[in-house]
């Protein structure tokens, strides 16, 4: 079976949601995987634990100075042997706790014992969703890489109606099904991507550049490579981390990323214009550091390296991205037709903190029309455009 093997634990904490969680563990143990729970006591007010361990055939684990038949440390016991950790539902109590390290019982215990990936399944009211505090908490452990399976839209049980309730019981199911058995669905295809910024220098100590740390093309890169592809990147400047098993050109200018990226169509894929090259350079170069009271430059415009791209790919994918501020969705489709792209990623840089972030909101724009995502890692981000890729 799928996850014959696969040891995961799944924390639930006390929501109306727990109900759901029912399905969760018997889908788990329906794909072969081995399940213990760990239940807070509130989540033990909505759903018993022998109804859990009826489910899931191992004992339920809800008191941190529960006695047991082995000598063992329960929560080390358990944090040590998961492959993955679920908590699911996730409340904003547990997530706070998560986030700021606070260990006061044993499922937040256990989280902070455990060296596995996390994944966090929320579930609350839509005004404790939106808050200031859950949303600062839920940013904090999606930069340290904990997975965030995102709650959706609709009728609440407190009666209201919007964002909070636990996404459904086959969508956390497949997720982590996902998490645990990487898909290999870009075996034999070589990827491309441009990554980090250009410079464009003025003198011999001064250049013009822009604000990218190359973080989403580095995402890209490492989804990539996860999902069995032969990749090469295009590397401007950066301060993200660029993952070893990829092959690096490293470029300076836009001229120069045009050069390395235009030649290398032919032999790749699958193309993702993640850079950030600049649309101008000075039109001089001065040989020696320029020491005028006042200084005047005339910039030139740079050649356009997607749009260059789109024009010779044939029937290749291109994802191009489009950082905006005013009329998002109109320029990022300007852009999917001008540049013959089959994909274009919106970020709305005026609203949202895009530039050396670990997380974004994006808007897909393709021929079909416009998907909103919520907040989530750049990691997520980059797996939902190689699925778009793939299709």
């Amino acid at each position: 079976m799928k996850l014959s093997g696969k040891n995961i634990v799944i924390g639930v904490s006390g929501g109306i949601a727990v109900y759901k969680v029912c399905q969760v563990v018997r889908s788990f143990k329906q794909l072969g995987a081995n399940v213990d729970v760990i239940m807070t006591k509130n989540a033990a007010q909505f759903v018993t634990p022998l109804t859990f361990e009826t489910l899931s055939n191992r004992p339920v684990v809800t008191d941190m100075f529960q006695r047991g038949g082995h000598w063992e440390v329960e929560h080390i016991a358990l944090a040590k042997k998961v492959h993955l950790f679920v908590v699911c539902p996730a409340t904003a109590n547990i997530v706070g706790k998560l986030a700021n390290g606070i260990a006061d019982d044993m499922l937040s215990t256990t989280l902070m014992a455990t060296t596995a990936p996390i994944a966090v399944c929320p579930a609350m009211n839509v005004n404790m969703y939106r808050s200031a505090a859950f949303r600062d908490n839920l940013d904090k452990l999606v930069k340290r890489g904990v997975h965030v399976i995102n709650a959706e839209s609709g009728f609440l049980a407190c009666g209201d109606v919007g964002e909070g309730r636990m996404a459904e019981p086959q969508t956390i199911v497949d997720a982590c099904v996902a998490l645990l058995c990487p898909k290999q669905d870009l075996q034999n295809k070589r990827v491309l991507v441009t990554c980090g910024a250009t410079l464009e220098r003025l003198d011999d100590v001064r250049y013009v550049t822009n604000f990218s740390s190359g973080k989403m093309g580095a995402a890209v890169v490492t989804a990539a490579l996860d999902r069995g592809a032969d990749v090469t990147v295009i590397l401007g400047k950066h301060s993200a981390q660029i993952d070893d098993r990829a092959t690096v050109i490293d470029v300076s200018t836009t001229r120069q990323m045009l050069d390395e990226t235009e030649s290398r169509v032919a032999d790749h894929d699958i193309f993702v214009m993640a850079g950030a090259p600049c649309d101008y350079r000075p039109e001089a170069f001065s040989d020696s550091k320029i020491k005028s009271e006042t200084l005047t430059v005339k910039f030139v415009k740079n050649p356009d390296i997607a749009e260059r791209v789109g024009a010779i790919k044939g029937d290749k994918f291109l994802c191009v991205f489009a950082a905006e501020t005013d009329n998002g969705v109109q320029h990022a489709r300007e852009k999917l037709l001008k540049k013959h792209a089959d994909l274009a990623v919106l970020n709305d840089v005026k609203h949202n903190n895009v530039f050396g972030s670990d997380t974004d909101v994006v808007t897909f724009v393709t021929a079909e029309g416009e998907q909103d995502y919520p907040q989530m890692s750049k990691f997520d981000i980059a797996n939902l455009i190689l699925d778009k890729a793939i299709k």
